[in-house]
């Protein structure tokens, strides 16, 4: 065994005859398994809040999405189709046409999106799972969101009363003709009421594609945008394919880009948490400089004995160094164990709420513990570094 690191391992285990290099001691250590439990439980409570807000848009964006490189509409032709239909790690797709349109119902109006959709569009994007109430039926009726449904006061299933959509005409030839309406008009009652995000609660009416494409006039051909399902093997292969299949009038997007507004700013809260919290682990790690040194004090007369035994000023620093070392790492891997425990125990009995039924997420990852453990370690031996290079000729003499 090597010897430096078997001696610090001694020293580590001993108590020493002053009763105050004991107590700091204690006190470093239970500082850092504080701060290593602090940084990985924050860690973990935050990787649940991300594993939450992106549910949501596994609930209303599929895996890849084609849509137009300019404008609202590109040309879907059947040679396209065809050859969509025939690629190999395609499970699913589904066209949509999408626009703006103004909404009334009793006196009330909202300026909101119409989204029609063909049939397989549920097989691809599982948003039936967030409706809230009624049922998911574009036959022949619409779905709303919670927070339109509540400005608009609409009532599933009112065939007498349904919501009256309105589109401007585009304007043709010498401008506005004053013998017919500056407006497309239809009127679509409501099956089910969808609650998914604030957002898109108040922004999506859905209907059939043939009922949007009848009120926006527009051919069997133009659409808005493909959503597609696909097997995780084939992305990249996909990606490349789609792009050339329907290039130059549409792209192909994955999920993290159509949200990519979303996803910057929950990996830059992700590191700014992570530095926060690093930070402070750094301020508690001056404990354990203080505590080597401490410890090097204490046992200046060893330290001269094993010098005169024939060790030399490398070796002697190698003793605290290993010993500051563990310390700092036994320290932060019991953190991680004891924050474990808790994380679990939120997970299994969700014992901390937000409101009155909803648990407050968490999620254990393998990478988070590998980041608390490394910056315990990196961090460590940085302050275990910093106190074994104090032994000096000076204080052997």
């Amino acid at each position: 065994m090597n010897f430096p690191f078997y001696i610090a391992k001694r020293y580590l285990k001993a108590k020493s005859s002053q009763n105050a290099v004991n107590i700091i001691n204690y006190i470093t250590f239970f500082v850092v398994v504080v701060g290593s439990a602090s940084l990985f439980i924050v860690l973990s409570a935050f990787s649940g809040l991300k594993n939450l807000g992106l549910q949501f848009s596994e609930l209303t964006d599929p895996e890849l999405k084609v849509i137009p490189v300019s404008g609202k509409f590109f040309e879907f032709s059947e040679e396209q189709r065809q050859a969509l239909s025939s690629m190999e790690g395609i499970l699913a797709f589904s066209e949509e046409l999408e626009e703006r349109v103004y909404l009334s119902h009793e006196n009330k109006s909202q300026i909101a999106y119409i989204k029609g959709v063909s049939p397989s569009y549920t097989e691809v994007i599982p948003i039936e799972e967030g409706l809230y109430f009624g049922s998911w039926n574009l036959s022949d009726q619409g779905v709303i969101g919670i927070g339109l449904a509540n400005l608009l006061s609409v009532t599933v299933d009112n065939y007498t009363d349904p919501i009256r959509l309105l589109l401007p005409k585009p304007l043709e030839g010498s401008g506005f003709n004053p013998t017919s309406l500056p407006y497309y008009e239809s009127f679509l009652s409501i099956s089910g009421v969808y609650a998914v995000e604030i957002d898109l609660d108040n922004k999506y009416l859905f209907s059939s594609i043939d009922f949007a494409r009848a009120l926006l006039r527009k051919s069997p051909s133009e659409i808005s945008g493909i959503n597609l399902k696909i097997e995780d093997d084939y992305k990249e292969d996909l990606i490349d394919s789609l792009n050339e299949l329907f290039a130059p009038s549409a792209e192909v997007k994955t999920r993290e880009q159509l949200n990519a507004s979303l996803y910057k700013m929950l990996n830059t809260e992700n590191a700014a948490t992570y530095l926060i919290f690093t930070l402070v682990l750094i301020i508690a790690l001056f404990n354990v400089v203080g505590a080597t040194l401490m410890v090097i004090l204490d046992k200046r007369a060893h330290l001269k004995t094993l010098f005169a035994m024939g060790l030399e000023l490398p070796q002697l620093r190698r003793i605290y160094f290993f010993q500051g070392f563990l310390l700092s790492a036994l320290g932060g891997l019991i953190g991680v164990i004891i924050s474990s425990l808790v994380i679990g125990a939120q997970l299994l009995f969700g014992f901390v709420k937000i409101g009155m039924e909803l648990s407050y997420p968490v999620a254990f990852s393998l990478e988070n513990f590998i980041l608390v453990l490394g910056t315990i370690f990196v961090l460590g031996a940085l302050a275990a570094y910093v106190a074994s290079i104090r032994i000096n000729k000076n204080l052997l003499d």
